[in-house]
């Protein structure tokens, strides 16, 4: 069918005056120039910043240019589009910069279904179809409308940390691998003593630029582990990520608060200490 006698696309849920930044990345040059083609069809207003060929380069390339939303190819030499979006998601944010949506580009379609039916991320499939990718474009442009609050964000309490998807791409892309084994201890600092701590006795993990502080109802310890390597050893049903520098164990949430500034605070059982939330992770609570 000549795409000129397709009906004009819905409206953007974004105003108009909307800028919209994006990073493409995948290693092989036709499939980026056929999805920046597909691209400006569907979204002409869109601004592709840069281009990365490897997941390394990707990772440079968002540090540099701050996109709103980032096109990772699932399987890239070096590091992958999975690998990627880890590295991507431990970035520092400001008040002028959040971490980026993710799009994952894919040749397998086994990649794009259930991985993807929590919504925390999306998917094109190569070679990215016109009708398909409208799809796509018009979820991005709906979270991105919501985290901008242009748009009411609708109730949704069962949304899913982006590294419950990450594990499960991980296992897809390396379906002969050993079965994965989640850290079971943690091995801390108490005063002058070492202790080892069940991790399902953990409250939160904190960092800040030289430690890792380990609470439970109990006790509180040190460690050098940083929240970056955590989020990959820690499992992801159990220990959510809410911010660049928090670790929170789901089963240990009693509530989410607002504090005058608008910024969402979670209760922990057995703690009177509130953790804040971060922008990029609002989602995890809606409805809360």
């Amino acid at each position: 069918m000549n795409d000129t006698a397709n009906p004009p696309s819905p409206a953007s849920p974004l105003s108009s005056s909307t800028r919209v930044r994006a990073l493409l990345a995948d290693d092989e040059r036709l499939m980026r120039e056929q999805l920046r083609g597909r691209l400006t069809e569907v979204w002409p207003e869109l601004e592709i910043v840069a281009e990365a060929k490897n997941g390394l380069e990707a990772v440079e390339l968002v540090q540099q240019h701050r996109p709103d939303l980032v096109f990772l190819d699932i399987r890239m030499p070096g590091l992958t589009g999975v690998d990627a979006a880890r590295q991507i998601a431990q970035l520092p944010e400001d008040d002028d910069w959040q971490l980026p949506e993710i799009v994952f580009i894919t040749a397998y379609d086994q990649y794009a279904v259930e991985a993807f039916e929590q919504g925390v991320a999306d998917y094109v499939l190569k070679p990215a179809e016109k009708e398909r990718l409208q799809v796509t474009v018009e979820r991005i442009q709906k979270r991105l409308a919501q985290r901008r609050g242009e748009e009411s964000a609708p109730a949704d309490a069962s949304a899913a940390p982006l590294q419950q998807l990450l594990h499960k791409l991980s296992a897809q892309l390396n379906p002969g691998g050993a079965a994965r084994s989640y850290l079971q201890w943690i091995q801390a600092s108490v005063g002058q003593a070492i202790q080892m701590i069940p991790v399902e006795e953990v409250l939160f993990f904190i960092s800040d630029e030289k430690y890792t502080r380990v609470q439970t109802a109990k006790l509180e310890a040190l460690i050098r582990k940083p929240i970056k390597e955590l989020v990959d050893e820690l499992d992801p049903q159990l220990f959510w990520q809410i911010h660049r520098s928090t670790l929170v164990n789901a089963r240990a949430i009693d509530g989410i608060t607002r504090d005058f500034r608008g910024r969402q605070l979670v209760g922990v059982k057995g703690s009177t200490e509130k953790l804040e939330v971060s922008r990029s992770y609002t989602h995890l609570f809606k409805g809360m």
